[in-house]
């Protein structure tokens, strides 16, 4: 069954009750980002066909599925009343907060890393750069150790770049687009994503490297544009898949073996599969036993998206020196999630949440 997310009585057609909150979306979005966490541990010791979770990087894909969808849904009926400038200011305070603390924390984990001396490699003058660039937002694929990360610092930053550069972009044009347009676009940026996986012999993993850059163009723009279609066409159908059956799906995907087969499975998960997981989780009812659980993997994926990767490093290092086996690489992955949640959630009750609040109380007064 389909049904339309229902508009405000004072707006046209296309907005939706302000109020109205898609919580199971919320919770996949934590799915998600621990995935990628437990995907991190595992690509430092296992090769892509031994590793059990070794599409979890599609994840960020479904970031930017879900990140259109909501920035549509949140600013399609009221960005034409606002300033560029008041938009801009809103995004800010929602993001770069953690990206300044992703940055500060990776700069820590490099300076002390109990496993690694490559600081005493760098140069003032270039580390100064690294840090500037990371702290700004602007990509700097200048650490060989770190196999030319564009943030070498705060390595998930690169997919943070794309979401500002999505969000600029769909303030001055992407909002005014008709819906006929918008398709077209996505249509475009489709094939985009079947010319990024063919050129990389079938893996859509890039996008995080300066070697890969323009990756992270084609990833961003087809699912951020995907994302925008489904809210813009209203695109919801009514399913008693729960937030279990929702994350089970998600889950296959992400769990979905590494074989020869790729260059045809990953675009069909990006392209099909994850659009249709928010058309899904967008329509979707909640029991209330998961409602609270939701919320909080709402809150906390993206905290601990942008604090998680520090860690990896100290890992990777801590690893190379003593090999550890199966059974305490098990322990140690297990463990290190559940303190990396731990400290995800400690990051945003005593910085991310007090930060936005103070500045979004300083943007009122101004």
């Amino acid at each position: 069954m389909t049904t339309q997310i229902q508009p405000n009585q004072n707006s046209n057609p296309e907005t939706v009750k302000p109020k109205q909150h898609f919580e199971i979306l919320d919770g996949l979005r934590g799915i998600a980002a621990l995935a990628i966490v437990v995907f991190h541990f595992m690509e430092i010791v296992y090769p892509p066909n031994e590793n059990f979770i070794a599409h979890g990087f599609l994840a960020v894909d479904f970031f930017f599925c879900l990140s259109g969808f909501v920035i549509a849904y949140a600013y399609h009926d009221r960005i034409g009343k606002m300033t560029l400038k008041e938009f801009f200011k809103l995004r800010l305070i929602r993001l770069h907060p953690l990206v300044i603390f992703g940055s500060i924390l990776g700069l820590l984990t490099f300076i002390f890393d109990p496993f690694s001396n490559h600081f005493q490699n760098y140069e003032t003058g270039k580390l100064i750069l690294v840090i500037v660039s990371s702290l700004l937002l602007i990509p700097f694929p200048a650490m060989p150790d770190r196999y030319f990360n564009l943030f070498g610092l705060s390595a998930p930053a690169w997919s943070l770049f794309w979401e500002y550069i999505a969000n600029i972009c769909y303030a001055l044009f992407l909002h005014k687009l008709s819906r006929r347009i918008l398709f077209l676009l996505t249509i475009l940026a489709g094939a985009g994503i079947c010319f990024i996986s063919n050129r990389a012999g079938g893996s859509l993993m890039g996008g995080w490297s300066g070697e890969t850059f323009w990756d992270g163009f084609g990833r961003i723009s087809y699912s951020f544009l995907a994302g925008m279609l489904i809210y813009r066409s209203n695109w919801i159908i009514e399913s008693k898949l729960g937030f279990v059956g929702l994350s089970i799906l998600m889950l296959l995907a992400l769990l979905m073996p590494f074989t020869s087969w790729n260059w045809l499975s990953e675009p069909v998960v990006v392209l099909l599969y994850f659009p249709l997981l928010i058309v899904l989780g967008a329509g979707a009812k909640l029991s209330e036993s998961f409602r609270k659980l939701c919320v909080f993997f709402g809150k906390i994926s993206y905290p601990l998206y942008m604090t998680h990767y520090a860690v990896m490093w100290i890992f990777a290092g801590y690893y190379a020196k003593y090999k550890p086996d199966a059974s305490q690489l098990t322990f140690i992955i297990i463990i290190g999630t559940l303190l990396l949640l731990g400290f995800a959630y400690l990051t945003m009750v005593f910085y991310d949440t007090p930060v936005r609040k103070y500045l979004t109380e300083r943007r009122k007064k101004i």
